[in-house]
């Protein structure tokens, strides 16, 4: 049995991530009123928010065919990426970890859109009047995910080419 342990925690990321972002989904939509704002901060408020369509409500008024065109995109990186992640080289960290970020929030908001048809959102930053659309963990751990991925390229960009 040839375990490669170094791999393993990086799906373990992953999972940990999906557990979290399932986890605040789930307190929001049983803890907040859907659309009404709860004031964290004076530009931070919990909103819950349902998105059918992709960042930004991409196509979320297309008439429910969208579902499954992001819900195909979604299982299709993510199978992309668990085989990216067992074929990075062990000293790779900060890629593995990008990796491992971009998983997990792309099986997050899937496990979304198969099971509900849309995407629980409840995170909502704003200035005065002019609000960023709402977002998720999954949507922050993909963030998190390509802004590592931009760091490794700038650390790394010897192994960026290969």
């Amino acid at each position: 049995l040839n375990v490669r342990w170094h791999i393993i925690k990086w799906y373990v990321l992953a999972a940990l991530i999906v557990g979290f972002d399932q986890l605040s989904k789930y307190l929001a939509v049983h803890g907040l009123e859907y659309g009404e704002p709860v004031e964290l901060l004076a530009v931070l408020d919990l909103t819950l928010q349902y998105n059918t369509g992709a960042a930004f409500s991409f196509l979320a008024g297309a008439g429910g065919w969208q579902r499954w065109m992001f819900a195909g995109i979604a299982i299709a990186i993510s199978v992309v990426l668990v085989v990216w992640i067992s074929r990075v080289a062990r000293h790779q960290r900060l890629l593995s970890a990008a990796l491992a970020c971009i998983l997990g929030g792309a099986i997050g908001n899937l496990w979304d859109r198969l099971a509900l048809g849309y995407v629980v959102d409840f995170i909502s930053a704003h200035w005065e009047q002019s609000y960023f659309p709402a977002f998720n963990v999954a949507d922050a751990a993909i963030t998190i995910g390509a802004g590592l991925m931009l760091l490794d390229m700038f650390l790394h960009p010897e192994s960026s080419r290969d």
